[in-house]
């Protein structure tokens, strides 16, 4: 395995292995999130100025309906960013974990009011602009650990874990059978169970990864593998996004890209231009333009016929993408093993001091 496969994963297995504590209710006296106000320099590009500094390691991104960016960290809990400063939430503050893999944003009760769910490593988490609390039934799930969730359109809440795959109606939380993966490959993580990741296609169809057992389709009432036997590029899927004309791409471990029309797979790889096989995150912007994330290798843009390395002259090229953001006003960002970067169009801004 390569080294920068080993880096990875060990930086993403660690952060799981942390304690939890009890979840916050509103009737706590909870401290006040720490803020960082604007204002700072960067000191990897002097001259830039940069509105805060966020946690060096971030792996998940969401911006909310009021226009905040949200960093899900490997270590630090959650950071709001409302334009102006960056407001951290740890377990100081009540939140259920300090690792975030997974944002859903859902109307609650109170009409035109919305609430942030979030997938840690403490289990699931609900924030009503107020106080956080642990989403029941999810302290049952393997090791309390989420690595991804969704909301379907029914609105039913998906869990991926180590241990399996877990649906919850808002009342009670049942696993969901998808079957164990047989691993051969020399992988750190061994868990036959392991969902990466999870998608709901446009015909409601849901889509799980699995840790080297290719991906499953549910319809509703059955479940269909697809592995390399049908095409697929790795049977290890850790990312999937669905494009703008319906193709569903799947982001493997030691595979690269595969797209799956309906009816076949087309991989693409180091022969294509894709010279890192294991893909973190994937994004389309508003342009058509698809972004790929990597491990250890940058990011690529795919015009649809070459992969570009992306900010290489930047010393971008090293990094670990695990996240991919196009905001409200069409910029890019970036979740790396080295901080947030974004990109309006034209230049990168290093939002985070530390480098990888």
């Amino acid at each position: 395995m390569c080294q920068p496969l080993l880096l990875l994963l060990l930086v993403v297995f660690t952060a799981s292995c942390c304690g939890q504590n009890n979840p916050a209710s509103p009737s706590q006296n909870l401290p006040v999130p720490k803020t960082i106000l604007a204002g700072e320099s960067d000191l990897n590009f002097p001259g830039v100025e940069i509105p805060f500094q966020v946690s060096q390691y971030i792996r998940r991104m969401f911006q909310d309906k009021n226009g905040n960016i949200w960093f899900g960290t490997n270590g630090d809990g959650v950071c709001r960013y409302d334009g102006d400063s960056l407001t951290y939430f740890s377990e100081k503050e009540g939140f259920c974990g300090h690792t975030v893999r997974a944002f859903v944003e859902v109307k609650n009760s109170i009409p035109g009011n919305t609430e942030l769910w979030f997938g840690t490593n403490g289990g699931g988490c609900r924030y009503d602009g107020t106080a956080f609390t642990k989403v029941p039934g999810t302290e049952g799930l393997d090791e309390s650990d989420v690595w991804s969730m969704i909301r379907d359109k029914n609105g039913i809440f998906w869990f991926g874990t180590a241990g399996g795959a877990f649906r919850y109606d808002g009342l009670f939380m049942a696993p969901f059978p998808i079957p164990e993966a047989v691993i051969t490959e020399e992988v750190t993580m061994q868990k036959t169970k392991m969902i990466w990741s999870i998608l709901e296609d446009r015909n409601g169809d849901l889509w799980f990864g699995t840790n080297g057992g290719g991906v499953y389709r549910y319809d509703g009432k059955n479940l269909t593998n697809f592995s390399e036997k049908d095409g697929l590029a790795n049977n290890f899927v850790w990312s999937m996004y669905q494009d703008k004309d319906g193709n569903l791409l799947f982001g493997t471990m030691f595979g690269g890209l595969s797209r799956y029309d309906g009816q076949s797979f087309t991989n693409f790889t180091a022969d294509d231009g894709l010279s890192n096989p294991f893909v973190l995150s994937i994004l389309e912007d508003q342009n058509g333009g698809m972004w790929i994330g990597t491990n250890g290798g940058g990011v690529y843009r795919f015009d649809g016929k070459t992969f570009n390395q992306f900010g290489v002259e930047k010393g971008f090229g090293k990094a670990f993408v695990q996240s991919l953001l196009e905001d409200k006003d069409g910029n890019i960002w970036f979740g790396t093993s080295g901080g947030a970067f974004r990109y309006d169009g034209k230049s990168i801004v290093n939002l985070t001091k530390n480098t990888y």
